[in-house]
Protein backbone atom coordinates (compact mmCIF):
# COMPACT_ATOMS: atom_id res chain seq x y z
CA UNK A 1 0.00 0.00 0.00
CA UNK A 2 1.18 3.30 -1.14
CA UNK A 3 1.35 6.00 1.81
CA UNK A 4 0.10 9.50 1.00
CA UNK A 5 2.27 12.43 2.11
CA UNK A 6 0.53 14.10 5.25
CA UNK A 7 -0.51 17.62 3.90
CA UNK A 8 -0.41 20.29 6.39
CA UNK A 9 -2.85 23.55 6.38
CA UNK A 10 0.53 25.79 4.92
CA UNK A 11 1.68 23.49 2.22
CA UNK A 12 -1.91 23.66 0.77
CA UNK A 13 -1.64 27.29 1.13
CA UNK A 14 2.11 27.11 -0.11
CA UNK A 15 0.97 25.43 -3.34
CA UNK A 16 -2.44 28.21 -4.19
CA UNK A 17 0.47 30.71 -4.34
CA UNK A 18 0.03 32.95 -6.92
CA UNK A 19 -3.49 31.01 -8.11
CA UNK A 20 -7.44 32.73 -7.77
CA UNK A 21 -8.83 32.40 -4.57
CA UNK A 22 -12.22 32.86 -2.58
CA UNK A 23 -11.49 33.86 1.07
CA UNK A 24 -14.68 33.72 2.67
CA UNK A 25 -15.05 35.92 6.23
CA UNK A 26 -16.50 36.53 9.51
CA UNK A 27 -19.56 38.69 8.73
CA UNK A 28 -20.71 36.77 5.57
CA UNK A 29 -17.82 38.54 3.06
CA UNK A 30 -16.27 37.37 0.75
CA UNK A 31 -13.20 38.07 -1.41
CA UNK A 32 -11.93 36.64 -4.45
CA UNK A 33 -8.32 37.35 -6.26
CA UNK A 34 -4.90 36.16 -6.67
CA UNK A 35 -3.26 34.96 -3.24
CA UNK A 36 0.09 36.51 -3.07
CA UNK A 37 1.27 35.97 0.44
CA UNK A 38 0.75 34.28 3.60
CA UNK A 39 2.65 34.23 6.90
CA UNK A 40 2.34 31.87 10.67
CA UNK A 41 -0.95 33.90 11.09
CA UNK A 42 -3.01 32.50 8.34
CA UNK A 43 -2.46 36.82 7.54
CA UNK A 44 -2.89 36.64 3.88
CA UNK A 45 -2.44 39.21 0.65
CA UNK A 46 -4.87 39.16 -2.26
CA UNK A 47 -3.77 41.14 -5.15
CA UNK A 48 -6.23 42.15 -7.97
CA UNK A 49 -9.65 41.81 -5.15
CA UNK A 50 -13.16 41.82 -5.35
CA UNK A 51 -15.30 42.02 -2.99
CA UNK A 52 -18.41 39.44 -3.64
CA UNK A 53 -22.34 39.47 -2.53
CA UNK A 54 -24.11 36.63 -2.65
CA UNK A 55 -21.54 35.52 -5.80
CA UNK A 56 -21.96 38.73 -7.78
CA UNK A 57 -19.20 41.30 -7.90
CA UNK A 58 -19.79 44.45 -5.48
CA UNK A 59 -16.65 46.43 -5.67
CA UNK A 60 -12.94 45.92 -6.87
CA UNK A 61 -10.99 46.65 -3.85
CA UNK A 62 -7.00 45.92 -5.38
CA UNK A 63 -4.05 44.72 -3.18
CA UNK A 64 -5.71 43.87 0.19
CA UNK A 65 -4.36 41.93 3.73
CA UNK A 66 -7.05 39.75 4.75
CA UNK A 67 -6.29 39.08 8.73
CA UNK A 68 -6.04 35.31 9.49
CA UNK A 69 -8.21 35.46 12.34
CA UNK A 70 -11.13 36.49 10.28
CA UNK A 71 -11.14 33.84 7.65
CA UNK A 72 -13.33 31.42 7.59
CA UNK A 73 -12.14 29.36 4.74
CA UNK A 74 -9.54 29.49 1.48
CA UNK A 75 -10.73 27.55 -1.59
CA UNK A 76 -9.54 27.69 -4.97
CA UNK A 77 -11.44 29.79 -7.34
CA UNK A 78 -12.09 30.76 -11.51
CA UNK A 79 -10.53 34.10 -12.02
Amino acid sequence: MKQVAEKRPFDILNNALNTNVLVKLKGDVEVRGVLSSFDVHMNIVIENGEELKGGELKRKLGTVLLRGDTIVFVSPSAP
